[in-house]
Order: C-alpha cells, then structure tokens, then sequence
C-alpha cells in the first residue's frame, strides 16, 4: 500500500461502516509503510490490511477489509496472511489484533487465542446538545504532563505507542486529558475525529472519580451527534459510567493473540482501547 492507495482504504471503510479518516490511513503507512497492503481489481482497492510495530515486543493487524462486491473470494484471508508473512520476516514473534465475531473463526485457524474481551458502545445525541451549548474551558496537557502520561500509558499497554497518542494529541488536542490527585496521575484519556463519530480512548482511571471526570470532559468537548467508546468488557465501572450517560453496546470484539505473549501489559486497568485497528 502507498500514499495514492489511501482514498481506496477509505471508501472500503466507508462502505463498511467503519469510522477511521484518511488521517488513520496516513498514520499507518507513516509508521509502516512496508507493512500494509491492498488487493486491486482493474487498478481500483478491493482489499486491504494493515501492520503496527509496537516496539519489538509485538505487531498489531488491522484494517481488514474487502469490497463487498469481492467477498467470498478469499481476499481477505489472502492480505491477512500477507500482514502475518510481512511481521514473521521481521522477527516480530507475537502478534495481535480484534477481531469481530465474523473474523474470529478465520484468525483461530490461523494460529490467534483469545485474550479478553471488548464491547462497542455507541451514544446518539439529539442534534444541538453538543460543547457548543455547554462549553469546556478546561487547558490543554503540557509537554511535561503529556510525558508522564505517556510512560505510565507503556506500562499499562505493554509497550511504547507514544509515536500514536502524539499524533492523536496534534490532530484532536481538546480530547487529549488526564486526572491528577496530590500530584498522583490517576487517570488519562484521549479521542479522535471519525467519519462519522467522535471515538474516546484510550481511556484509563485508577479511581471512579478520575474515570467519569475524564468522561464527562469528553461528552463536554464533541461536538458530534455520534460517539464510540471501545470499552473493556471486564471493566464493570466504566461500563456502568458508560451506560448512566445513555451509551449503548453495539457490537462484541475479541483481543487475541498469536505467539508468546511475553508483554501482556495491565489491560484491567483500561476503562477503554484505543480502538481495534491500533490496540
């Protein structure tokens, strides 16, 4: 995949409901831009898949996709095995990704267990309850309070994605937030625009307080009708703060995990991912 096949991605993502940017597609070939790929037909993207390198610890896949017109064909499978054949050569030993239920079967004969659980929840607001209504005057994180935030974001991930929580903080700065107690981080969060919906996360809280401060920040700050939070399934206070401001659960997915899983992190301390094409 290259730059030129962007527009491609985003259309196969549109037709299929998916929320990610051109910005997504860019950040991809940014970090790496011999690692996706795409299937054509005619010259036009039928398919496509992508790789992240977390480190050497491990590699994530995402951005499966195929024109709805060309399903069936096994392209798919195809471009999966071309993303795994891709990190295999890279000496990366452990690979993730989410999967949904439709493309768990295909993943668990390919190697992938489970690892936990993950939920989409989805709030439709009435048009005009946006920020523009209530207003948020809260500042933005420092460079200082953005580094601590990202060390301690390494360890609870289980590896360093800060290349990606800085280019979140550059593109959507009003998401990116973070709860402190007597100088003690206990809580961080960040957001990005979609196609169609603004998505919270990552979203961790050490406290319930410091969990639905950061949420209602959020709810504050968009202004879109649409928004997506990927919550942890296991995580019974943030789906309960979820569900108490009117989200609702739209679709499971499934973490899994093929090879060692040496660098597991602390995904119970998570209220919410990223989102399933980055971790």
């Amino acid at each position: 995949m290259n730059e030129q096949d962007v527009p491609g991605g985003l259309r196969l993502n549109t037709l299929s409901g998916w929320n990610q940017t051109a910005a997504d597609w860019h950040r991809f070939l940014r970090n790496s831009p011999r690692g996706c790929f795409v299937m054509e037909h005619d010259g036009k993207v039928v398919g496509t898949a992508t790789t992240l390198h977390y480190e050497s610890r491990f590699a994530w896949i995402g951005m499966v996709l195929v024109d709805p017109e060309f399903r069936k064909q096994g392209i798919g499978t195809e471009l999966l095995r071309k993303g795994i054949e891709y990190l295999d050569s890279s000496g990366i030993s452990t690979i993730k990704l989410d999967a949904t239920p439709q493309g768990k079967p295909i993943y668990t004969k390919l190697g992938f267990v489970e690892e936990y659980e993950i939920e989409r929840w989805i709030l439709k607001r009435p048009a005009g309850t946006s920020s523009t209504a209530r207003g948020s005057t809260r500042a933005s994180l420092s460079e200082t309070q953005r580094e601590q935030v990202f060390r301690l974001d390494e360890e609870l991930f289980g590896a360093d994605r800060s290349f990606l929580l800085r280019t979140l903080y550059e593109e959507a700065p009003e998401f990116a937030t973070a709860a402190w107690e007597e100088e003690l981080l206990q809580g961080y969060a960040f957001g990005r625009h979609g196609v169609f919906a603004d998505q919270f996360g990552p979203w961790m809280a050490r406290t319930r307080t410091a969990a639905e401060k950061l949420l209602q920040e959020f709810l504050a700050t968009s202004s879109r009708e649409t928004l997506i939070v990927d919550g942890m399934k296991s995580n019974s206070l943030a789906l309960a703060l979820l569900r108490g401001c009117g989200f609702t659960p739209s679709r499971p997915l499934t973490r899994m995990v093929r090879g060692p899983n040496a660098y597991p992190g602390k995904p119970e301390s998570f209220c919410a991912i990223l989102g399933p094409e980055f971790g």
